[in-house]
């Protein structure tokens, strides 16, 4: 190691005094002779002046041990390359793949499943009792769920039982027939602008995305020119509130909040209080992530309804359920559970990033009937978009848009 830094430092210098040659001419060689004597007279010069002083420093240079450490400059070349792909990134993401591309790609583990599993049984097979129970079993394990498949094999029986068919004649078809179940529940989030204001209050477990959600709902009414007010009503988790305070920031738009563990139906009555005395057309109100299974934690959940109706009569206007795609059936049981105490007037399905189990919103839609406002395929503003039933059942059976 000690030989190695000495030859690089003796490289450095000899460089050094090369350079100082051109641009001063002979004067600079001389410079060199000059410090030769001190290594001997001044030991405590030595480490600088040995450098200039030995002349065999020169050859080794220029040996063939010497290029070793020259690669250590080249990782330095290949930085900006590394840093080329990052700004080609975002031209890549946005203009070339659509929304119904990223859907797509959200619904991929669902599609995959279903695309490869219909190829798989009607490779040129007649639809018999076999085919068609295999085919059930499919969209069940692709969270359908038991009575939409049923509902969907059936379907494809009428006028098909005993012939062949192929697989594309069945993703056409089972497409045409989710989308009939689908289309009667894709209804926006509308605003009744005869409430001032008009109450959203937000409701799932904890993760499924409820804030973002929130905050993603507050830019696209700040941009239909809605006036909007916030409410951190997640008091238990300072997390919560802080995430919110920033949507609120982005937005331009007040956010209502009290001290951690404080009483939340209390901040939701006063958030509705101030929305109301400043004129404000929508009031998003977020809640704390209550576990279907914790009876004492879902009725403070009740208590907020309750509160916010007292305050105006028939609020909230919209209670808004989130669910995490990649929660699967469980969705279902979420929703009934919520139901029963915050009266679910609409879902927004989130987390649809490749990994989910997107077929379970069907099965949401044909036992509940409640409308499907939105969902969303990531963390980007623009990945929240308003429910399409056949975008969805085409995405979701591996056709195009």
């Amino acid at each position: 190691m000690a030989e190695e830094k000495k030859s690089w430092f003796q490289r450095l210098r000899g460089k050094k005094s090369e350079q100082e040659a051109q641009a001063e001419g002979q004067p600079a060689a001389e410079a060199p002779v000059e410090v030769q004597p001190e290594p001997t007279q001044e030991p405590e010069a030595l480490v600088e002046t040995v450098p200039l002083a030995e002349p065999t420093a020169a050859p080794e240079v220029e040996a063939a041990p010497e290029p070793a450490p020259e690669p250590e400059p080249t990782p330095v070349a290949e930085e900006p390359a590394a840093e080329e792909p990052a700004p080609e990134e975002p031209t890549e993401a946005k203009p070339q793949r659509s929304w119904f591309q990223r859907l797509k790609d959200g619904l991929k583990k669902s599609t995959s499943a279903l695309s490869g599993g219909i190829a798989g049984i009607f490779t040129q097979a007649k639809l018999d009792d076999d085919t068609l129970e295999e085919l059930e079993d499919l969209l069940i394990t692709s969270d359908l769920g038991v009575t939409v498949a049923s509902k969907l094999t059936t379907a494809l029986a009428k006028g098909r039982y005993n012939k062949e068919i192929s697989g594309e004649e069945v993703k056409q078809v089972l497409a045409a027939e989710i989308e009939a179940m689908l289309a009667p529940v894709a209804k926006p989030l509308v605003i009744n602008d005869a409430n001032k204001p008009h109450i959203i209050l937000m409701a799932g477990v904890n993760g499924a995305g409820k804030t973002t959600t929130i905050g993603k709902l507050a830019k696209k009414f700040r941009e239909d020119g809605k006036s909007v007010m916030l409410a951190a009503g997640d008091t238990f988790r300072a997390a919560a509130v802080e995430q919110l305070q920033v949507w609120g920031e982005r937005n331009n738009v007040p956010v209502v909040t009290k001290e951690i563990g404080s009483d939340a139906a209390a901040l939701a009555y006063e958030a509705v209080e101030r929305a109301a005395r400043e004129g404000i057309d929508v009031l998003l109100i977020d809640t704390a992530g209550r576990l279907q299974n914790r009876e004492e934690l879902m009725a403070e959940l009740a208590k907020v309804v309750r509160v916010i109706g007292k305050k105006i009569e028939g609020a909230p206007h919209d209670t808004v359920i989130v669910l995490d795609a990649t929660t699967g059936q469980n969705a279902i049981h979420q929703v009934e559970v919520f139901q029963k105490l915050a009266n679910i007037s609409g879902i927004v399905m989130t987390k649809l990033d490749g990994s989910a189990r997107g077929g379970v919103l069907v099965a949401c839609a044909d036992k509940f009937g409640l409308p499907v406002h939105a969902i969303g395929v990531g963390e980007a503003i623009d990945d929240l978009q308003p429910f399409s039933a056949r975008e969805f059942a085409r995405a979701l059976v591996g056709l195009e848009g």
